[in-house]
């Protein structure tokens, strides 16, 4: 090999030799063109020099980057060992943005898998205090999570206007920020350099989500950049930060704003993601109408009526169906809630005893609570459900359901055989099915195994 780059090297022409240059020869030209720059500068104001730097991009981050948090999570992990599942205590990191100042940051699901305790800080200058936050609602399928900050009562974040994503056009510029590898509050630039791609996105742990519609960038996004903002020259959000092509440089991807909102519209925000259960619902329009109360619930017991108008949630006043929905899908299980309502002309306040989701829908839907419990057996860790009350005139009731039965599955009529090993799960098949579904129901009670149709009450 050294024969042969030798015997290549007379290929390559030679170099002319250098002229030689006296001392202060070169020099005169240097001083020439800094002394331009000087000059050009001495004829500004300082505030005339500040404007010369600020770009486009500057007022970008300068706009959006006071709503972007820096999201740390704590959490437990099940994972299968010789001995049985063992729990593995996991941390995590990422970003997030402000989209309501009510404090509620839309994220990456994976960011807050598997998240006992959240946290979220903003850029110290703008607010140094760390705040927890909860996980509201999420939809793993599109990698989308909903979280709402705890801050003091009445406070209000600062957010990032949404844009959209149906004009986005290949080559404009485009910002991304987020929190790469702990990095907290980094900028990248860059353009869309593709659209509508088709990309497949797993951890390996947890599966593959395919996206159909993602928005391509070569804005750097890296680790920690996830569920923070892509945004357009007017500081617009335009994208969630998702993914990032380990395979290649400078290729990211982002989901678009236009899905975000659809999905928060459709699923984030949607009854099945409350996770209070008052017994009411509202009419699907900005009157906000009692329009169904569930006999025996919370709001029943408290006086509410069909025909009230809800006018503020725990002091806040509902400005129309998206603000309540908001507001509704943000409330805790087990707290009180200040209900005011507007009946016959006068404004009355009411206080309901909010109710989790599970416990509520097996009430309405069902009439019976259950207990959980986890077994051992050969065949590894699982659960078993039993029966913990039975409520009168309802339909666990009218098929001679007991207190101390064990379910061992429920199934819609004429369907394969499922198991229903936790409460939730439970909660999660009855949810999707409509009021009057015969539900085929298996019971072991005293050694003794019965099997009986249950029809669902409760609205859908």
């Amino acid at each position: 090999m050294l024969h042969l780059l030798l015997a290549l090297t007379p290929l390559v022409p030679a170099a002319s030799p250098a002229p030689a240059v006296q001392d202060g020869a070169a020099q005169p030209a240097l001083r020439s063109q800094e002394s331009e720059l000087d000059r050009l500068l001495e004829e500004l104001s300082p505030e005339e020099q500040l404007a010369r730097r600020m770009t486009d991009e500057v007022l970008v981050v300068q706009k959006a980057s006071p709503s972007v948090v820096y999201i740390e999570t704590d959490g437990v992990r099940e994972r299968p060992t010789f001995w049985g599942i063992q729990q593995q205590k996991v941390q995590g990191s990422g970003s997030g943005v402000v989209i309501r100042d009510e404090g509620f940051i839309v994220t990456n699901f994976h960011v807050v898998r598997d998240a006992q305790s959240i946290a979220v800080s903003f850029q110290e200058d703008v607010d140094p205090r760390q705040y927890r936050a909860d996980l509201v609602s999420f939809v793993a399928e599109e990698d989308l999570a909903l979280l709402k900050i705890r801050g003091e009562e009445g406070q209000r974040f600062p957010t990032v206007p949404l844009g959209t994503s149906a004009d986005l056009m290949i080559g404009e510029r485009v910002v991304a920020i987020g929190n790469p590898y702990g990095h907290t509050h980094t900028v990248s630039v860059g353009i869309i350099s593709g659209l509508h791609r088709d990309v497949n996105v797993g951890d390996g742990a947890n599966g593959t989500l395919h996206f159909d519609d993602l928005i391509q960038t070569d804005a750097s996004i890296n680790q920690g950049n996830s569920g923070g903002p892509l945004l357009n020259i007017n500081g617009e959000l335009i994208g969630i930060n998702s993914a990032v092509n380990v395979r290649a440089e400078n290729i990211g991807f982002s989901i678009p704003v236009d899905r975000v909102r659809q999905v928060l519209e459709d699923e984030l925000l949607g009854e099945h993601m409350n996770r209070a259960w008052l017994g009411f619902q509202v009419s699907e329009d900005d009157d906000l109408v009692v329009t169904t109360i569930t006999a025996g619930g919370p709001a029943e017991l408290v006086g509410l009526e069909v025909g009230d108008r809800i006018v503020a949630l725990d002091d806040h006043r509902t400005e129309g169906l998206e603000q309540y929905r908001f507001q509704r899908v943000s409330l805790r299980p087990d707290d009180p809630v200040r209900v005011r309502v507007l009946r016959g002309g006068r404004e009355r306040n009411l206080t309901i005893p909010a109710w989790d989701r599970v416990t509520g829908l097996l009430f309405e839907r069902m009439g019976l609570s259950v207990e959980e419990f986890r077994t051992r057996s050969s065949r590894g860790t699982g659960y078993a459900l039993q029966v913990s009350e039975i409520f009168p005139g309802g339909p666990a009731e009218s098929v001679g359901l007991q207190a101390g039965d064990w379910l061992l599955a429920v199934r819609p009529e004429g369907a394969n055989g499922r198991r229903v090993p936790t409460r939730v799960d439970l909660a999660g098949v009855i949810s999707r099915l409509s009021p009057q579904t015969p539900l085929e129901i298996e019971v072991q009670r005293e050694r003794q195994t019965f099997r009986g149709t249950l029809i669902l009450d409760g609205a859908h």
